[in-house]
């Protein structure tokens, strides 16, 4: 690999990480604030007997003028008045039609612009699942096995990298023992054993960062999608409206939110199984159950080690998946059916190709059905990839003919050809 193509990739994995770093933060700001993905109007809908409303201002806002749209259109949105007297603590805001995002100066503006298509393929994939369905919690279980099915090819990359990586571990320990001190020539040493496997360490970052840049299109689509009664806007396909492709209630939201098969459960809102008083943090049952599915998955694909510093980061990741209890005091119902059915899939995708991991034994318990269990599509190992261009194919078939460790190594070579073995004839 050439320094200019080492140059790139490193770009691009820099250029993915700083996406991934911005979509969390942007996530972490919009949590709980009004949408950006689909602006909202104050004066658009009545809101609910006894909410009280806000009234937007008179004067026009400052720069280009919109242009001018039938009545009753949802859009285009004024802007609601900054100096008028706040909700209530504790009051729901009247919910508000849907609208295309806007590019404007702000970043949280450029950010929503820039996810609306996605926003908007999502939200007409949920509509058109609940309108043969008629059950919105359906319809999200079904969206989520479409996207997960869709990027299937993505993630099977990632358990087969992940998978390769774990069975080139004793040759890398192998090449710590020999290298040991020297930090460059190991690293130059781990690259070639990659190249010379065909093994890419970065190849499962794709997957993971596609997987959280969707966590903010599809918590829009639950926390404002399913709250408006108005979506007119938001059924456009390129070009083409499909507003009767679903009947409106005929007051509050335009798609019934209730989860029927989890108690009625409203879909926009945080399901909060009990609330803490010393703190006010409300438990969610469905953030529990995705926080033991992701440690299910986090621990079926974490590898076995015996260092004691990588045993120690293992354990730590482990905590991780417990920060979704967290999140389900405030974070609509809707995300968490959508999460746990991903994690679920993501777990039998693990299964078929990985078996069961890491994951027995649990406490000491091994159970009879893991003991010699084959995976459905195994991984081969890793074989030497022949014609590298950094020499991988002009070694010695001698070389190539020891083990997988001792050619990592490099300590035993092969026993010279000779002609007598005996020390009486040997020459003196």
């Amino acid at each position: 690999m050439t320094l200019f193509a080492r140059s790139r990739r490193l770009a691009s994995l820099a250029r993915l990480a700083l996406v991934a770093l911005f979509a969390l933060g942007a996530f972490a700001l919009l949590t709980g604030q009004p949408s950006t993905v689909l602006a909202a109007s104050p004066d658009a809908s009545a809101a609910p007997s006894g909410a009280p409303t806000v009234q937007p201002t008179t004067q026009p806002t400052p720069g280009p003028s919109p242009t001018a749209t039938p009545a009753g259109a949802p859009c285009p949105i004024p802007t609601p008045d900054p100096s008028a007297t706040p909700l209530p603590p504790g009051t729901t805001p009247a919910p508000h039609p849907l609208c295309p995002a806007t590019l404007s100066g702000s970043p949280t503006d450029l950010l929503a612009w820039l996810i609306n298509p996605i926003f908007q393929t999502l939200f007409l994939g949920l509509v058109i699942f609940y309108r043969f369905t008629g059950d919105i919690g359906i319809a999200i279980v079904l969206l989520t096995l479409v996207i997960k099915t869709v990027l299937i090819p993505l993630f099977r990359r990632q358990i087969v990298s992940q998978r390769r990586m774990q069975l080139i571990q004793p040759e890398i320990k192998a090449l710590q023992v020999k290298y040991k001190g020297n930090r460059t020539k190991f690293n130059e040493e781990q690259m070639r054993l990659y190249k010379e496997r065909g093994v890419n360490p970065a190849s499962g970052c794709l997957p993971s960062v596609l997987q959280l840049g969707l966590l903010l299109p599809i918590y829009q689509v639950f926390y404002t999608g399913l709250a408006a009664p108005n979506i007119d806007s938001a059924l456009q396909f390129l070009g083409i409206s499909l507003k009767g492709i679903v009947q409106c209630q005929p007051s509050g939201p335009c798609l019934d939110p209730t989860i029927h098969w989890l108690g009625n459960m409203p879909a926009q809102h945080p399901e909060i199984l009990f609330t803490i008083p010393a703190i006010g943090f409300g438990v969610s049952a469905l953030a529990i159950f995705s926080a033991f599915l992701q440690l299910i998955q986090t621990r079926m694909a974490t590898p076995r080690t015996s260092d004691p510093t990588a045993a120690t980061s293992q354990r730590a990741l482990l905590f991780l998946p417990l920060i979704s209890i967290v999140y389900g005091s405030f974070l609509p119902a809707g995300l968490f059916v959508y999460w746990i059915v991903f994690t679920t899939y993501s777990i039998v995708q693990q299964y078929m190709i990985a078996g069961w991991g890491s994951l027995f034994p649990l406490f000491g318990w091994t159970p009879g059905f893991v003991r010699d269990h084959q995976p459905r599509f195994p991984v081969p190992p890793p074989k030497p990839v022949t014609g590298s261009a950094e020499g991988g194919a002009s070694r010695s078939t001698a070389t190539d003919n020891r083990s997988a460790t001792d050619r990592a190594a490099g300590t035993i070579r092969p026993a010279r050809q000779r002609g007598r073995t005996s020390r009486r004839g040997r020459r003196r």
